[in-house]
C-alpha cells in the first residue's frame, strides 16, 4: 500500500494525488481499521472530505465569511486527526432502518396484544397516574436530547462522527414517539386518562425543572461535542438511567403493568450503542499523541458543569419512587447504582466525578 503525501499536490486532476490503493484497481481510499474494510467504512469513511484530504482545490462551497463547509472549531476540543473515528456499533443507513424496523414492530405487537387482553383496565390506579404524569413528562426528555443531537450531527469534522451522533438523535426521537403512541393508545382504555398532562407536568411540575434545565443547557451549548459528550457520558447514567431502568422498569410489573417495561426497554438497547460510541470517540481524543491534556482538561470542565445540572434533576425526581401502591426498589438503590455506573464510564476516560 501506498504512503498518503503529508503535502497537498495542489492539482485536482486525475492521477496527481497519490493515496492508500491510488495505484491498485480497488478503489479504496481510505486505511481500514482492520485487514478488510467493513462496509461501514465503505459507505462511511471519507463521504465528507475535506482539503486535507483529496479536496485539493478546497472547498466546493464555503459560507460568506470564508469558512468552509466544515470548521474544526465547532468544539474546543482538538485532534490530530479527525478521520480516526470508527464507531464501535458500524451503524449506517440500511443498518439503521432495519434495525428501527424491527423495534417498531416489537412495541406495536406489545401493545397491541396487551390492549387486546384488557391489560390497561388492570393498572393500579396510583400507577396509572405514574404514566399519565411522568411518564407522560419523560418523552420531552427524549425529544429534547433527539432534537439537540439532530443539531449537533451538522458540526462535526467527519462523516463518522456525524452518523454516531445522527442515529444517537434518531433514537431518541423514536423513544418520544414511542412514548406518544403508547399512551395514547392506553389512553382510549383508561376512563379520564388525560394526555396532555405530562406536557403540563414537564412544564409546571416543580420536580421536572431540575430536568428540564438540564436538557436546555444540553440544547444551549454550541459546542456539538459537548452536547454529544453531555447526553451519553453524564446525563443519561445520572438521569435516563435512574428513570427508565431504575424506575419504570422494576416498578412496573408490581402494579400490574407488563407493558411499560418492554417499551421502554429498547431505549436501553439503544443507549448501550450510543454509549460504546461515545467513549470510543471520547477515548481517542483523551488519548490524541498532541492534545491529549488538553482534551482531558475540556471534559472535566464539561462532567464538573453537567453532573452538577444532572445530580439536582435526579433529585427532583426522587419523590415518584413513592407514588405507587407497590415499590419493589428504593430511589437510594437506584441512585446508588446510576453513581457507580458514572464512576466506571468516566474512569475509562480518566476523569473523576465531582463531589456532591
Amino acid at each position: 500500500m501506498t504512503a498518503v503525501p503529508s503535502v497537498s499536490v495542489g492539482s485536482g486532476a486525475a492521477g496527481a494525488a497519490i493515496f492508500p490503493d491510488s495505484d491498485s484497481r480497488k478503489y479504496r481510499y481510505f486505511e481500514p481499521r482492520s485487514k478488510r474494510a467493513t462496509h461501514y467504512e465503505d459507505v462511511t469513511v471519507d463521504v465528507q472530505p475535506d482539503p486535507e484530504r483529496y479536496l485539493l482545490q478546497d472547498w466546493i462551497i464555503s459560507f460568506p465569511n470564508g469558512k468552509g463547509a466544515y470548521t474544526k472549531d465547532n468544539t474546543a476540543a482538538l485532534s490530530s486527526n479527525w478521520h480516526a473515528f470508527r464507531a464501535p456499533d458500524q451503524e449506517w443507513e440500511r443498518t439503521h432502518y432495519q434495525r428501527q424496523s424491527k423495534i417498531e414492530a416489537m412495541v406495536q405487537a406489545v401493545i397491541a396484544n396487551g390492549r387486546k387482553s384488557g391489560a390497561p383496565k388492570s393498572f393500579d390506579k396510583a400507577w396509572i397516574k405514574v404514566l399519565q404524569n411522568h411518564l407522560g413528562a419523560w418523552k420531552h426528555v427524549e425529544f429534547g436530547l433527539g432534537t439537540s443531537l439532530m443539531q449537533a450531527q451538522r458540526y462535526g469534522y467527519t462523516q463518522m462522527i456525524n452518523n454516531a451522533t445522527l442515529t444517537n438523535s434518531s433514537y431518541k426521537l423514536r423513544l418520544a414517539q414511542d412514548i406518544t403512541l403508547y399512551l395514547a393508545e392506553i389512553g382510549m382504555d383508561i376512563p379520564s386518562f388525560d394526555d396532555a398532562a405530562g406536557k403540563h407536568i414537564w412544564l409546571e411540575d416543580k420536580g421536572w425543572q431540575g430536568t428540564r434545565e438540564a436538557i436546555e443547557s444540553i440544547m444551549g451549548s454550541a459546542d456539538y461535542l459537548e452536547q454529544y459528550f453531555a447526553t451519553n457520558i453524564v446525563f443519561e447514567p445520572l438521569v435516563g438511567e435512574l428513570f427508565r431502568s431504575g424506575f419504570l422498569m422494576q416498578v412496573a410489573s408490581s402494579n400490574g403493568d407488563f407493558i411499560t417495561p418492554p417499551v421502554i426497554s429498547a431505549a436501553e438497547a439503544d443507549y448501550e450503542r450510543n454509549l460504546a460510541n461515545t467513549i470510543d470517540l471520547m477515548h481517542l481524543l483523551v488519548t490524541d499523541n498532541q492534545h491529549a491534556a488538553h482534551n482531558k482538561k475540556l471534559f472535566q470542565g464539561w462532567v464538573n458543569k453537567h453532573v452538577a445540572l444532572a445530580n439536582k434533576a435526579a433529585a427532583g425526581l426522587q419523590p415518584i419512587w413513592s407514588q405507587p401502591h407497590s415499590k419493589p426498589v428504593q430511589y437510594a438503590d437506584a441512585r446508588a447504582q446510576s453513581v457507580e455506573r458514572i464512576k466506571k464510564i468516566l474512569g475509562e476516560l480518566g476523569l473523576t466525578l465531582p463531589k456532591e
